[in-house]
């Protein structure tokens, strides 16, 4: 038989065994997996999609509200353009010159290009038959009484010049130096008219026609020059008036090879 002892032992012992343990469950609630705590559950849609597909529709909609915007600013261009039209519009309707004052401005052209030349009596005939026809068009002929007042004013000047070819050449040179190469040409040719053969005159022409740009007219005077007086050319060769030739071959074979 066994000891009451005995019996007491073995009922804790079966009490033991028949209550549930209680440290597993409670450490399974206590201290959870790595993997519950790094990534936690995601919600599902009930489609079954993952929200990243949501994300996608978001930026396309975005997309969509650019391209929108960017039509909101196409009619500026379309103001800018229309804009351009009317000012080219403007400028291609500007008032256009009358008859009559197209007519003064050629009268006008013609008669400062004799007067240029140092034609002073012609170019007042043409300034007076400007103003006689064209005196209502105000600004030209404004303008043309200005020039008449001059060429006139040169014709009184031209009566009290000397009448030898010398004194005529010294004048000249006179109005060269002072930068009035119209008047000079004018002096050069009156005194050639008197003594044709004379070679300074002729080389002062040059000089004279050479500062007015007269490229051609000039080479021609300076070969006569030359002819007439071969010794020129070391004159020729230094002389600043003669500047604007030296860029033509022909000055070259002139002044320093000679005329072939």
């Amino acid at each position: 038989m066994s000891s009451p002892t005995t019996k007491s032992v073995k009922k804790l012992a079966s009490r033991s065994n028949s209550r549930p343990s209680t440290t597993s469950s409670a450490r399974k609630r206590v201290a959870p997996s790595k993997s519950s705590r790094l990534k936690p559950a995601t919600k599902r849609s009930p489609a079954g999609k993952a929200p990243a597909r949501k994300a996608t529709k978001s930026r396309a909609t975005k997309t969509k509200k650019t391209r929108v915007t960017k039509t909101k600013n196409k009619p500026r261009t379309t103001s800018l353009k229309s804009r351009g039209a009317a000012a080219k519009a403007k400028k291609t309707h500007q008032p256009q010159p009358t008859h009559d004052e197209a007519a003064a401005l050629k009268a006008f052209e013609s008669a400062h290009r004799e007067f240029a030349r140092g034609h002073f009596s012609e170019a007042r005939h043409k300034f007076r038959a400007l103003l006689d026809k064209y005196a209502n068009v105000s600004e030209v002929a404004a303008r043309a009484r200005t020039y008449l007042a001059v060429a006139e004013a040169r014709l009184r000047s031209d009566l009290a010049l000397p009448r030898d070819a010398d004194s005529l050449y010294d004048r000249g040179v006179i109005e060269l130096n002072r930068g009035e190469y119209v008047a000079a040409q004018e002096l050069f040719e009156r005194a050639l008219r008197r003594e044709p053969e004379a070679a300074h005159i002729h080389y002062g022409l040059a000089a004279t026609r050479a500062r007015l740009g007269a490229i051609d007219t000039a080479l021609e005077s300076l070969r006569r020059a030359l002819d007439l007086q071969p010794k020129l050319r070391i004159r020729a060769q230094r002389d600043q008036d003669l500047n604007s030739l030296r860029s033509d071959p022909e000055f070259d074979l002139l002044v320093f090879a000679g005329r072939e």
